[in-house]
């Protein structure tokens, strides 16, 4: 972020710009007792002392842990290409990146960014993108509600808490019936959703891989639920669609994602991105903007919003989605990393996540009272039981400097030493060895 100091000729101007006299003027709509927390700002520096103070608060974070966390956010490398095309100013100062009168390169952006999102869940058609992977499953479930005209939900108990809590937490005032399925050694539970499944359900939803790195072919239970009227909902993990089948290809209807790991560095909550896709049947349910090509009256191609159902100005009560925006700048990386990539280059690093966590695994299986859960196939996500509480586990070796993974207890009862364990192409043979050393002498 640049240093851009105001003197006070700046600040005058700019409040005789909007007729107000004072700073104090400016603020007087907000109530003197909200004011405190926003308001408790230190005096101005120089730049020298900006930077300063920001170095000393990074200081406290835990620095040059290496990175075994993935959880539903994972460690991947991205290329400098795409910091440097993303960052271009044409990009990253644009306010609405979808006006047609102006915005020509923004559209085309979005619209390969659409592009890719089809070529990569094998679906049909794909928005501009939406706040995150929870949001994006959030919205699917929406988009099924509607279509179905039924309330009730079926939740696979392997998709990440954090979205199931925003499944919850966004529909607290509406009258929709929840059913969470168990996991069966790691995947879908068949016997028990096929005794929820009836025609009062709007949607079946599982996660692929699931929070636990259980890898499932959901198609049989696509088919059982297409037989009683109701849509299925994948929420997927893009990188493992260089290997995996895809949602088209199991015959889900709708599939969502988180697209963190598409070029968009780790960070504390944002900005991410969630990506949506589904059948064509369901266009005009799908929430956000979606971006089209045509040829205008020269001749000439291009690019329009082709819809945008969900804009309250425009559908106003019969809008899709209260959502206003579209991660735009996250799709625009996700565009550029998978482009730099190529078909080959995805389906490569897909293989080097896969290949390495097998590795590891076979790594931790030497150690004395670690045992690996092998009862499903799993992509460079894994669960290993553990002698000890993992929460201790994970303390400890970040004492050792390693980030070990996602202790299980948090999220599940009775499995407080579990651990959680993601392994993606950044990591090393040599960080490997060591990572099961220090984990070793832990124990």
């Amino acid at each position: 972020m640049n240093y851009v100091p105001h003197t006070q000729e700046d600040i005058w101007q700019m409040l005789s710009a909007i007729g107000a006299k004072s700073i104090d003027e400016l603020f007087k709509d907000i109530p003197v007792t909200l004011r405190p927390k926003s308001f408790n700002l230190p005096a101005a520096k120089s730049e020298f002392e900006v930077t300063q103070a920001l170095h000393k608060m990074a200081a406290k974070n835990a620095t040059g842990l290496i990175n075994f966390v993935g959880a539903g956010f994972y460690d991947h490398f991205i290329p400098a290409a795409v910091d440097a095309l993303a960052g271009r100013a044409e990009f990253y100062t644009a306010y609405t990146p979808y006006q047609p009168e102006c915005s020509q390169g923004w559209l085309q952006a979005i619209y390969e960014y659409q592009s890719i999102v089809c070529e990569l869940t094998g679906l049909d058609v794909s928005n501009a993108s939406l706040y995150d992977g929870g949001t994006a499953l959030f919205e699917a479930m929406m988009m099924a509600v509607r279509h179905t005209g039924r309330n009730k939900v079926i939740l696979d108990s392997g998709i990440n808490l954090i979205y199931r809590t925003m499944l919850y937490t966004y529909t607290s005032n509406l009258s929709i019936e929840f059913v969470e399925i168990p996991v069966e050694h790691g995947q879908s539970c068949r016997d028990e959703l096929f005794k929820c499944l009836d025609d009062k359900t709007a949607a079946v939803i599982f996660q692929n891989p699931n929070f636990f790195g259980a890898v499932d072919d959901h198609s049989d239970i696509v088919e059982k639920v297409h037989k009683f009227g109701a849509l299925a909902i994948a929420s997927v993990y893009p990188v493992s669609l260089g290997m995996l089948k895809t949602p088209g290809e199991m015959g889900f209807d709708i599939a969502t994602g988180e697209g963190q790991s598409l070029g968009i560095p780790l960070s504390f909550g944002g900005p991410y991105l969630g990506f949506i896709a589904a059948k064509n049947q369901f266009l005009r349910q799908m929430p956000g903007r979606i971006v089209g090509v045509t040829v205008d009256s020269d001749g000439k191609r291009g690019f329009v919003l082709t819809l945008q159902t969900r804009e309250q100005h425009i559908r106003r009560e019969k809008a899709t989605s209260n959502i206003c925006s579209n991660e735009a700048l996250c799709a625009l990386r996700a565009a550029i990393f998978v482009s730099l990539l190529g078909r080959e280059g995805f389906k490569e690093l897909a293989q080097r996540n896969y290949q390495k966590a097998e590795f590891t695994k076979e790594v931790l299986s030497r150690i004395n009272g670690v045992e690996i859960k092998r009862s499903s196939p799993t992509f460079n996500e894994f669960t290993i039981l553990l002698p000890r509480n993992a929460d201790e586990v994970v303390r400890r070796m970040i004492e050792k400097g390693f980030a070990c993974g996602f202790p299980l207890g948090r999220f599940y009862k009775g499995m407080d030493n579990y651990l959680l364990v993601a392994v993606t192409e950044k990591r090393t043979k040599e960080e490997i060895s060591r990572f099961a050393d220090s984990l070793e002498a832990v124990l």
